[in-house]
């Protein structure tokens, strides 16, 4: 923490390079220079980030934010350029290059030997979400046969000094996975004793068509660092660390929040994102929501008749459609998150409509309570006059609330159930959305009820 203060005091002095050249990699960690350059104007980073060495650079720009890393590239020596993108992890690299738009896609993937082009290209054709984009395939295999010295020997040989050291797999001739084993086993017992010997043959996988949320769900339940992935067949096609899931998740969530508040997400963070791109992104629901609203005062005007008989009647809409459209919110936030945690899946739709029909007679009951207690309260005390009908009216007000909060919770409820069943993304059923649904159609649920009870009274 020191080392960085320091440089960031060099920042207003000019003097970037000059401080990065008395500070080893060792002093610094790769993500804590990343999130400097992150921070400075782009000019300034550009200039330090291609006075690093090679090496250093490769280990930076991973880090090194993904809307920012194109320009981090470019500015690389033509000869380096190669270097570095064949060096990085599969992981960071599928992830740099799934950034880039096809015109900047082709201009980078020229620098890819064949190998990671086809790895690279392969990689890419799985869906976002897909845990295959976050596979890392520079791993090394072991065979059951071999001795601990020969393992050690091998890894000693073969495996790189990266992420995937930590734990080594066995695979049979075929390539198909019999067992991963934490490094700390080969230290552990006799050199002279084989692996099969020590394996215990108890491997969680991940399968090809695992999402990323699928695979933050292994990892929280197993609380492992790194899980492997296998094919139909068992044969292992690369590893998955926790680093990459909780990144992506991260991204996944944030996403989620986005559309859940009424918006398109963003492509590039809050800070990062051009003015008049922030306003797209948000305009497009917006109009959508407003347009929706419109059918309330279409649906007000059907009921003119009433409205002009007892304008009373106007006093409460505020009140009871806001409750219905809060209930509502609050129930699909409830449901979407328990289903993002599979607390709850789409076969559970049965045991949460009988449970938010319960809440929502209880909460519309609490609320009605609350509403017809207000009601007498003002007319008792002499604050506001509603007629000689109030009591008729307060009854009105306390079964409008309790229709509407019903209909709000089972439709914030039901609608995040059903896009998940059509494959659509919960997140879209955002809370404005359900919000506007419920006032429209708790107009015609306060209107209706207030027909039946004041008939032959005010109405």
């Amino acid at each position: 923490m020191k080392l960085i203060t320091q440089f960031t005091n060099q920042l207003f002095s000019g003097d970037i390079k000059k401080y990065f050249s008395r500070n080893t990699e060792e002093q610094i960690y790769p993500s804590d220079v990343a999130s400097i350059l992150n921070t400075i104007p782009l000019e300034n980073a550009l200039a330090t980030f291609t006075s690093f060495s090679l090496a250093r650079k490769a280990r930076i720009f991973p880090f090194i934010e993904r809307f920012n890393q194109k320009d981090f590239f470019s500015s690389l020596p033509e000869e380096q350029k190669s270097i570095l993108l064949n060096n990085l992890v599969s992981t960071d690299r599928v992830s740099f290059l799934s950034s880039l738009k096809d015109p900047d896609f082709s201009a980078v993937a020229r620098y890819l030997n064949e190998k990671n082009r086809r790895e690279a290209e392969n990689l890419l054709t799985y869906p976002k979400d897909s845990v295959l984009r976050l596979v890392n395939t520079d791993f090394i295999t072991l065979k059951s046969n071999m001795s601990i010295e020969e393992a050690i020997r091998y890894l000693q040989e073969n495996q790189p000094d990266n992420e995937n050291a930590n734990v080594v797999y066995v695979v049979d001739e075929r390539g198909k996975l019999v067992d991963d084993m934490p490094i700390r086993k080969l230290i552990l017992y006799p050199e002279s004793r084989h692996l099969y010997e020590i394996m215990d043959y108890n491997c969680i996988t991940l399968g090809l068509n695992d999402t990323t949320e699928d695979a933050a769900v292994t990892f929280k339940k197993y609380d492992r660092v790194s899980l492997p992935v296998v094919g139909p067949d068992g044969i292992l096609m690369g590893v998955v660390t926790v680093d990459d899931v909780m990144d992506a998740s991260e991204e996944e969530d944030t996403r989620d929040m986005q559309m859940f508040g009424g918006m398109e997400s963003l492509e590039f963070p809050y800070v990062k994102t051009p003015l008049l791109q922030l306003v797209q992104k948000r305009a497009g629901w917006l109009v959508i929501l407003f347009l929706s609203e419109m059918l309330t005062a279409t649906a007000m005007g059907y009921f003119e008749a009433e409205i002009a008989k007892a304008v009373v009647l106007a006093l409460f809409v505020p009140l009871v459609i806001s409750s219905g459209g809060n209930s509502g919110s609050q129930a699909a936030t409830l449901i979407i998150r328990a289903m993002a945690v599979r607390e709850l899946t789409v076969r559970d739709w049965w045991y949460v409509m009988r449970r938010e029909v319960q809440s929502g007679l209880l909460l519309g009951l609490t609320l009605g309570i609350l509403g017809a207690i207000r009601i007498s309260l003002w007319q008792y005390l002499g604050w506001y006059n509603y007629g000689e009908h109030w009591l008729l009216l307060a009854i009105t007000i306390l079964f409008s609330l309790v229709g509407i909060v019903l209909w709000g919770t089972f439709s914030g409820s039901m609608i995040p159930i059903i896009l998940k069943k059509v494959k659509l993304d919960p997140a879209t059923s955002s809370a404005p959305f359900v919000a506007t649904l419920v006032d429209v159609t708790g107009l015609v649920i306060y209107f209706t009820i207030a027909a039946f009870i004041l008939r032959g009274t005010l109405l």
